[in-house]
Order: C-alpha cells, then sequence, then structure tokens
C-alpha cells in the first residue's frame, strides 16, 4: 500500500472525523448552519494538519445533492466525487507551480460562468502565498467583488508572505499542530483497521518525528507498513525509519544528572556508531530537559509536556533525585551549547566536549 493509498484511504470525510481541528470545524459548521459563510477563507497552518482536506468537506457540504448543510450524506454523486477528486466544480490549484499573473487571469476567466453540476465553484488555491504580487493584483479584483457561486480556499504554510489587501478580504483559520495522542490514537486505528500489529512505543516514536503533522505520521506508518508482513517489532521500526531509540535519550540524561562522564562518552561513541544524527540527539536532550524541569515543578504537566503517560511516569522517576534549579542549571548551560553544536564540522566532538564542561560546572 503505498502512502497516497492510504492516506486517501484514511482521509476524513466529515467535519467530525478531522483530528486536532475542533475550533475550525465548529466555526464552519456554525456558519454552514446559519447559512452565513464568508466568500473567501484563509486556511493557515504547517503541513499536514488538514488544511486542503477540511477545503474538501466545505465543497461537500456547500454541494452536496440532499441540500447545503454541515453533515454531507457522503453517497451521493457529487459527495463521491469530491472524495476522489474528480468534482468538475471543485478547483485544485498548487500555486507553487502556477505563480504568474498570466495562470491567475485564466483561472478567473472561468469565473464567471455558473457551476456546471453543483450550487457553489470552489477554488482551492495551495501555498497561495507563492503567488507574485501581480497575480495577487489580479485576484483581487475578484475578492473584492465575487460572484455569488463562488467561493474561494487558500491554504498557506507562510501567512506573512500573503499581501495586507488579500488578508482583509479573507475569513482566516488558524490551524493548530496536532497533538501526540491525537496521532497516536489515529494510527493505533489505522493499524487495527489494517490487521497490522506494531508496538505502542513505536507508534510513540513515529508521532513524535512527525512534530504535529499527520501527514508525515501517515508517511513514516506507510513506510512500516510496506516493509513488514502483518507484524514489526519496535527494533524493526528503527531499523526501517533510521530512527533512534528513546531510550537513548534518557539513558544519556540519566548519566548526565549522575555526573558519568565515561558513560556520556560511551553512549555518544554508540549513537555515533550506529549512524544517528547527533545534532537530533542533541536537540532531543534539551527538550528532555525542559520537560524534566516542567515535570519537576509539577504545574500544567498535561498540557506542556506532550506525551505518554509512561514517559512522564520515568522521567517523574528521573527526577526524584535532583532539584528543580539544578535541572534549570543543566538546561541553561545546554541551551548556551546549542549554536555552537549546530555550527560545528565535528558534532561528536563538540557534543563531547559540551558535555564535560556541562558535568565541571554543574553543582
Amino acid at each position: 500500500m503505498t502512502y497516497q493509498v492510504l492516506a486517501r484511504k484514511w482521509r476524513p470525510r466529515t467535519f467530525e472525523q478531522l483530528v486536532g481541528q475542533e475550533h475550525v470545524s465548529r466555526a464552519l459548521i456554525n456558519g454552514l448552519d446559519q447559512d452565513r459563510l464568508h466568500h473567501a477563507f484563509l486556511f493557515s497552518g504547517t503541513r499536514g494538519v488538514g488544511k486542503t482536506t477540511i477545503a474538501r468537506i466545505l465543497a461537500k457540504c456547500l454541494n452536496c445533492e440532499t441540500g447545503m448543510t454541515s453533515k454531507p450524506c457522503g453517497e451521493c454523486g457529487s459527495c463521491v466525487d469530491v472524495d476522489e477528486g474528480r468534482f468538475v466544480d471543485m478547483i485544485e490549484i498548487d500555486a507553487a507551480s502556477r505563480t504568474g499573473v498570466d495562470d491567475m487571469r485564466e483561472l478567473l476567466e472561468s469565473v464567471q460562468y455558473t457551476p456546471t453540476r453543483g450550487r457553489f465553484k470552489i477554488y482551492i488555491i495551495d501555498e497561495v502565498h507563492m503567488l507574485t504580487n501581480e497575480a495577487f493584483n489580479a485576484l483581487l479584483k475578484t475578492l473584492e467583488e465575487p460572484p455569488s457561486h463562488v467561493m474561494f480556499i487558500f491554504a498557506t504554510t507562510e501567512p506573512q508572505k500573503i499581501p495586507i489587501t488579500i488578508l482583509s478580504r479573507c475569513q482566516r483559520h488558524d490551524f493548530r499542530r496536532i497533538g501526540l495522542k491525537s496521532i497516536i490514537a489515529h494510527m493505533k486505528t489505522i493499524c487495527q483497521e489494517e490487521h497490522f500489529k506494531i508496538p505502542e512505543q513505536s507508534l510513540v516514536l513515529i508521532a513524535r518525528e512527525a512534530t504535529g503533522s499527520m501527514r508525515d505520521a501517515l508517511s513514516l506508518l506507510d513506510q512500516v507498513l510496506s516493509c513488514s508482513d502483518g507484524e514489526a517489532s519496535h527494533e524493526q521500526v528503527l531499523d526501517i525509519l533510521g530512527l533512534m531509540d528513546r531510550k537513548y535519550v534518557f539513558d544519556l540524561c540519566g548519566t548526565i544528572l549522575h555526573g558519568d562522564v565515561g558513560a556520556i562518552l560511551n553512549i555518544l561513541d554508540d549513537c555515533y556508531n550506529r549512524g544517528h544524527d547527533l545534532k537530533k540527539l542533541y536537540e532531543d536532550v534539551l527538550e528532555h530537559f525542559r520537560n524534566l524541569l516542567i515535570v519537576k515543578m509539577g504545574r500544567n504537566i498535561e498540557k506542556l509536556v506532550d506525551l505518554p503517560a509512561s514517559e512522564i511516569d520515568q522521567m517523574m522517576a528521573q527526577t526524584n533525585s535532583v532539584t528543580a534549579s539544578i535541572l534549570n542549571q543543566i538546561l541553561d548551560d545546554l541551551f548556551r551549547e546549542e549554536a555552537s553544536i549546530r555550527q560545528a564540522s565535528d558534532t561528536k566532538l563538540a557534543l563531547e566536549m559540551a558535555f564535560i564542561r556541562l558535568d565541571q560546572t554543574k553543582p
């Protein structure tokens, strides 16, 4: 199964199925139920959080053959065609490859014609910030006086690059990164339906690597599914994806807290020999000590530390013998070294020196 097949099979078909963007879904549902939708929307947010997906759901809501509704039937010809990406009145454009004014003028010439099949013509323009200033100017006139049968939906990862004249004519919705627990739960459901067995710690690792992007998580999961036969151990997942086991981070941070320089250098050498990215390891160590400090302070842990309960329990055990002030000083020292680590030509040597200095200055 390719990623495209996996993503298409598990793509949300209704607002209720969309993970992590309930605030956007609620606003659009209210607009549909009250018949107070704007003629142009701007969906901004990082990659893989559902911007174009929710645009397609909105297209179904507006053109469902049962009537305009916040709960499309999903079975009529219009709904099926939108899901399959072949609905004639839903025009999807990648602005990254069609940035010029001529491309925009060609598109806008079709705006004046009424829909062929549905009630509305939906123009979904992805990565809209890539358009040139001339293309934006050509679009502006239509946004000022849009035909009643047209709706524009713009998606972007960089809203700051869009001219204010365009922004002021759009209803903007900012998409959030999808939480770790939501990504894990969604992948669990997929694995159960696909009859694939995978350890939960592997799903946690995949979700962390996705950094809030469901698309990235599904891409990594598909890679595991493609290279396995119905089941994968945690060691196989690490090998397939080339990822670092979280045990390295916990062990390294534990040896830092205990001041065991020999063990620190040994773990670094092991990671280096296995071909792991040592700069990524340093980033993980920084994040781990940040999380340790929050866990030690004991305030808003669930909100501020987006990790499974099992890892938070491990962190609580790891901080039993240290004070918050020591954790704060370690985090501060590590953060001061971050720039030199990032720019170092010999990352392994830079990490060794940083951890040795840390041990010498630690109280």
